[in-house]
């Protein structure tokens, strides 16, 4: 496709190409998407009747904008897919630093190169993804990297005057004319950088080195920031503010169903070597412990708990389940709500306690979440059901330990231990009778954790499940006939 392309001035003005603004351009290829109804922003779940619609309007408007949001709703994600709405492919006049429209040049080397050359100027083309250009913003970050700085080499070896605008080294924002300038996490990017970007936003005015350089660049200029009462290491003033056509607030997946989903996407579920299985019971229980999370008091709302939680979470579990898999000589790996406890190091680092948390301590509040989102899902999917059997089975003194490394199928031949357990997994619909061992295993493991929530059944750390006290008559453990599926008793 690139052999049809013009290579020159005069056979692009042939073509009948004509210029248009990166706004426009962007617009104009938004409104077509619209009406073929193609997906806007492939990959970004959850925000369809809240942020899209919102970022749509503010490109139909042809306005710079802002996410505005906390770590892990996709902000950089959304930043990058606007990409997707240029052009395949743009001319520029080759070797211009500043992408150069072969039909309206604005740097001096652009319009030398037009004087000197005419319509046999070169003309090469960049495709999308080299007009987005992306930036984290830091403390550290000058002048020179985001507008430019003199250059004494070039200077010297061209013979100009310090002042010529062919001495500059361009920096990142002029680099990204004709396209789009990201700057994530926008208050940690200094105050005196923040006032440099004032006229390029507004006048498109380039000052360097003190000297005055008409650069009317053509860029949309987009950016992320987590909210101002979390982000302490400094803010977005308030003339750059004012000069920031839209505030587009990102929230957490709202429907656990949709964050399933998003996970599901994310998450790496596919091993070498051995297949993977994840229950949807499992799924669901890893997305719950997320949005009990971001309810619960101890933990820090304002610092927000990430979607990478239930992402990483997925991840740690099935490879868990994949060790167990791997010991076991097994073909399948089929995680169970066992291998969730195996993943408290992916919960307790996605949160920032608060004081109250900081005295429960992290470990402690990770393994209430994930009983909590047990019984959550149980009550979400089979609310109701009668579980009076199961429990006074444990209360009549009865026992099972249902370790990690167990096998799947040792796990099933316990729960048949417990009168009505199997029977009330089939009959809510929670694991067919001919379901995989694994599965059933899962879902019998979730009606003894959201019991265990309920504070109706026990949980010993090791997984061993019993009756809710613990001391018998005589002081003793109370235990009675149980069954261990490693045939070492309980501890």
């Amino acid at each position: 496709m690139n052999e049809t392309r013009p290579s020159t001035l005069g056979a692009l003005r042939e073509s009948g190409y004509r210029s248009r603004s990166v706004r426009d351009e962007m617009r104009e290829n938004l409104v077509h998407r619209i009406r073929e109804r193609s997906d806007l922003f492939p990959g970004v779940l959850g925000y369809e009747d809240t942020v899209v619609p919102q970022i749509v309007n503010a490109v139909l408007a042809r306005h710079d904008f802002i996410l505005l949001g906390l770590r892990g709703q996709a902000k950089s994600r959304i930043l990058r897919a606007l990409a997707g709405l240029l052009d395949e492919a743009l001319p520029i006049i080759a070797g211009s630093e500043v992408n150069d429209d072969p039909l309206n040049p604005i740097s001096k080397f652009g319009k030398e190169q037009v004087r000197e050359h005419g319509d046999a100027t070169p003309v090469e083309w960049v495709d999308r993804d080299h007009r987005y250009v992306e930036k984290l913003a830091t403390p550290d970050v000058t002048i020179a990297d985001m507008i430019g700085d003199v250059d004494p080499i070039k200077a010297a070896r061209g013979g100009h005057i310090l002042a010529d605008e062919l001495t500059i080294h361009f920096g990142l924002l002029p680099r990204a004319n004709r396209g789009v300038f990201a700057i994530n996490e926008l208050p940690d990017l200094s105050g005196k950088i923040q006032v440099g970007l004032f006229n390029v936003l507004q006048e498109g005015d380039v000052q360097v080195k003190g000297y005055p350089i008409r650069l009317p660049l053509d860029v949309l200029m987009v950016f992320t920031a987590n909210p101002e009462d979390y982000t302490a290491r400094g803010k977005i003033i308030t003339p750059l503010k004012d000069r920031i056509g839209a505030e587009i607030r990102t929230h957490y997946p709202t429907e656990v169903d949709r964050g399933v989903e998003i996970t599901r996407q994310e998450a790496w579920m596919q091993r070498d070597g051995v297949d993977v299985l994840v229950p949807e019971v499992v799924s669901e229980v890893i997305e719950r412990i997320a949005f009990l999370a971001r309810e619960d008091k101890r933990i820090d709302q304002r610092s927000g708990v990430s979607q990478r939680m239930p992402i990483t979470v997925t991840e740690s579990v099935i490879s868990n389940a994949e060790r167990r898999a791997l010991l076991l000589e097994e073909d399948r790996a089929v995680p169970r709500i066992t291998d969730i406890y195996a993943a408290l190091p992916a919960i307790t680092g996605k949160m920032e306690l608060e004081y109250e948390g900081e005295l429960a301590g992290p470990e402690t509040i990770a393994r209430e979440l994930v009983s909590r989102a047990a019984r959550d899902t149980f009550q979400a999917r089979a609310g109701g059901a009668d579980v009076e059997t199961i429990v006074e089975y444990f209360e009549s003194g009865g026992a099972i330990a249902v370790g990690q490394e167990a096998a799947a199928a040792a796990c099933v031949m316990g729960f048949e231990t417990v009168p009505g357990l199997l029977e009330l997994v089939e009959s809510v619909g929670l694991a067919s009778a001919d379901a995989p061992d694994g599965v059933r295993a899962a879902a019998c493991e979730l009606v003894l954790e959201a019991l265990v929530a309920e504070k109706r059944v026990s949980r010993s750390i090791g997984g061993g499940y019993s009756r809710a006290r613990h001391e018998g008559p005589s002081g003793g453990s109370g235990l009675g006939g149980g069954f261990d599926p490693f045939g070492k008793g309980f501890q």
